[in-house]
């Protein structure tokens, strides 16, 4: 059973098994979130948005429709998200652009993450890094734009 903070507001019933929501989270009804996930404080989850297994989103993150998040993934506090490469007062795309976040990626605190981009399996995005095209797999990115500094291999760090 998942668990809902009080003062959460969750619309859905697409929640797995062994899930958090904590407090001052509002998620869509559309949205789909995986089993034993951690969705801590101030967190925004749009309609259109598929969560997998094991993530963990911390404080202050939004995921705008078109997001997808795979299984093990971590976003670390203040991520950002965008879905709309030019954005309009009141005009909106047909279909808003779809990000992917792969299996076992990493965020990083106050990363940007501009919209229609895919994060691959494994790879780190370093704190306040502004990516700004895909990420290969097992890349660790830094900086604004984003640029692989080197690959990790598969390396697991504790």
């Amino acid at each position: 059973m998942a668990n809902y903070h009080k003062l959460s507001d969750v619309q859905t019933k697409n929640i797995g098994e062994g899930t958090r929501i904590w407090q001052f989270c509002v998620v869509l009804p559309g949205a789909k979130i995986g089993a034993n996930c951690n969705v801590c404080a101030h967190v925004f989850i749009e309609n259109d948005v598929v969560v997998g297994d094991n993530v963990t989103i911390k404080c202050g993150v939004q995921l705008w429709d078109g997001s997808r998040v795979g299984n093990g993934v971590f976003i670390g506090p203040n991520a950002t998200f965008t879905n709309d490469r030019f954005p309009r007062s009141g005009v909106y795309p047909a279909k808003f652009l779809q990000t992917n976040i792969m299996d076992g990626a990493s965020i990083g605190a106050n990363a940007t993450i501009l919209p229609g981009i895919t994060i691959g399996e494994n790879a780190m995005i370093g704190a306040g890094a502004v990516v700004t095209r895909d990420v290969p797999p097992n890349a660790l990115v830094l900086g604004n734009p984003a640029r692989i500094v080197r690959y990790l291999n598969g390396e697991q760090h504790a």
